[in-house]
């Protein structure tokens, strides 16, 4: 058992809150950066108090978006965000979930090796890749669209893995009982599978939405149209003024809307997320 010390538990809650305060601090510089003027960092000190102009220069990021650089407005550029990772998450969690099944409970010829195939594209990420992505996503008329934005980012190794050591821990009594009570391999796998994998899902979920919607480099490369550009990749283009310096409090408010939709999502699945990552309920 161990021993409450009144110095220890001091310590544990300074150290807590440096904790928070280290990782609040630069979302308050952002937020407090994206209510100023630029004018206000010509000096080169930064403030540390809101200032005025929070309602005009939202409201200007939302409506026309920043001309300088060629961005649309942030609505736009979210929404486009929002369409490839919900279609990264969604597809990512569906292709997996059916390949985990398919590994775990039907018997073909080379099945292991066909997940060690699988588990060996973990190292080669769409960075190491992207040169013959690009060529294929190009050949295939897909730049300049949600499909290619999307697909070729689908497929996950890693979620199959999970899915896969879930489907492992469902003891066999309840396969052969779903057997004998007559339930064919897919209604098994939804009426059964599903359920039990609801919180891994919803887990699963959170994580690759937030990867979706951080996509920056695949965006970059094969969106040049503006109305296809995610809100990452504008933030980048915003950034590299070509006539001039950056709007960094325009840029800041960006980046503060940037982080509202994986927050909410975070925050709207968190119950499930957390049984998703300690808890089973097999």
């Amino acid at each position: 058992m161990i021993e409450n010390r009144p110095g220890l538990n001091l310590l544990a809650h300074l150290v807590l809150i440096f904790g928070i305060a280290l990782v609040a601090m630069p979302v308050w510089i952002a937020f407090v950066a994206s209510t100023h003027t630029a004018t206000d960092f010509s000096s080169g000190t930064i403030p540390m108090l809101p200032g005025p102009y929070l309602v005009e220069n939202y409201s200007r990021m939302l409506d026309s978006g920043l001309s300088t650089s060629g961005t649309p407005p942030v609505g736009m550029m979210m929404l486009n965000s929002l369409i490839m990772a919900l279609a990264i998450a969604i597809g990512k969690i569906v292709i997996s979930v059916l390949s985990a099944f398919a590994i775990v409970y039907f018997r073909f010829p080379m099945r292991n090796l066909a997940f060690w195939c699988i588990f060996i594209t973990l190292m080669l990420p769409v960075e190491v890749r992207i040169v013959p992505t690009f060529q294929v996503v190009a050949g295939l008329g897909l730049l300049n669209s949600y499909a290619g934005l999307s697909i070729p980012l689908i497929a996950s190794a890693t979620a199959t893995f999970l899915f896969r050591q879930v489907f492992l821990t469902i003891p066999d009594e309840l396969t052969e009982a779903a057997r004998i009570d007559g339930a064919g391999p897919m209604k098994f796998f939804r009426d059964i599978l599903l359920p039990l994998s609801r919180t891994n899902i919803a887990a699963l979920f959170v994580i690759l939405f937030i990867y979706g919607w951080n996509q920056y480099l695949w965006p970059l490369l094969v969106t040049t149209d503006s109305s296809y550009y995610t809100i990452v990749a504008g933030i980048k283009r915003m950034a590299d003024a070509v006539d001039g310096l950056p709007q960094w409090h325009l840029v800041m408010a960006t980046a503060v809307m940037a982080m509202l939709p994986p927050v909410a999502v975070v925050i709207a699945m968190q119950r499930l997320f957390v049984k998703g990552l300690v808890e089973t309920e097999k």
